[in-house]
């Protein structure tokens, strides 16, 4: 979902890039790695793969460190060795998730599912190995046309239910993939001019709102009634993995880059919406 919106982000800008999925490259082989950047010789890495069924990783966490954990410090010594800038996509899943205002770029984690603790890994690998050109981009609550996703399930229960049950005490940022997409673009731009330090930045849309609320304004953007979708919460639905209650990131790194964060929320999904609705009844 994220990887097509990145290179089609790249192709309106005329720039070459190689998009490897699993079936062509296996991120945390090193040959295979070493083997793709002998060919390609890349300026920029933006690495997209990651394991992210979240329950899952609760009984598989080794498979999911692998491609988390692994991947990421495959890639990143990869990247040493070439002197490659590399963009890691992480999660707000590394914090606790029981704060009570943005977390910030440098607060402390403290991961409490296996996915959170994988992607973590593969942060402190990125950085640890490449303190001068490597960047780890958080983001969450991610939307768009070119995968299933929250907001697509949505407008697929509206067709066939007539009332929905949405959790409300878990608060977040919805963020459409298409402007993450330009954010990792814009950095990576950023990086290779000497623009801006590498380390840690908050990809989500600003404000934030909770599932209930989304859902509400994905109603009311398909025409209908708001008030079909009704709050509960996260007891009525549990779950392998605990939720964070609380996912709201701040973005003030930004500026040291010279790139504005991402917009509010609502105005991503309302320019979104028809390009989504469309993906999901053609």
């Amino acid at each position: 979902m994220l990887g097509r919106d990145v290179l089609a982000r790249l192709a309106a800008e005329d720039v070459t890039a190689v998009a490897a999925d699993r079936a062509a490259l296996d991120v945390a082989d090193p040959d295979a790695v070493r083997a793709a950047f002998a060919e390609h010789r890349p300026a920029v890495v933006v690495n997209c793969a990651a394991w992210t069924a979240v329950d899952d990783a609760e009984s598989q966490e080794e498979a999911a460190l692998r491609v988390n954990g692994t991947g990421p410090a495959v890639l990143a010594e990869a990247c040493r060795e070439h002197g490659t800038v590399l963009l890691q996509v992480s999660t707000d899943y590394v914090f606790a998730g029981d704060a009570e205002k943005p977390y910030a770029e440098d607060d402390p984690t403290g991961p409490r599912s296996a996915y959170g603790r994988t992607k973590l890994a593969g942060e402190r690998a990125v950085l640890s190995t490449l303190p001068e050109s490597g960047y780890v981009v958080r983001t969450a609550w991610l939307y768009g046309a070119g995968g299933g996703n929250f907001v697509r399930t949505m407008i697929r229960l509206e067709g066939v239910k007539e009332t929905l049950d949405v959790v409300d005490d878990q608060r977040g940022q919805p963020t459409w993939t298409v402007d993450l997409a330009d954010r990792l673009v814009r950095l990576g731009q950023a990086a290779l001019a000497g623009a801006a330090p590498a380390g840690v930045y908050h990809g989500t849309s600003g404000g934030e709102t909770t599932w209930f609320g989304f859902t509400r304004e994905i109603f009311r953007l398909l025409g209908t009634d708001p008030e079909r979708v009704r709050p509960t919460t996260s007891e009525a639905f549990v779950r392998p993995a605990p939720r964070p209650a609380y996912s709201v990131l701040g973005h003030d790194r930004w500026a040291a880059a010279g790139i504005e964060p991402v917009r509010d929320w609502r105005n991503a999904l309302a320019e979104a919406f028809p390009v989504l609705l469309a993906a999901e009844r053609p």
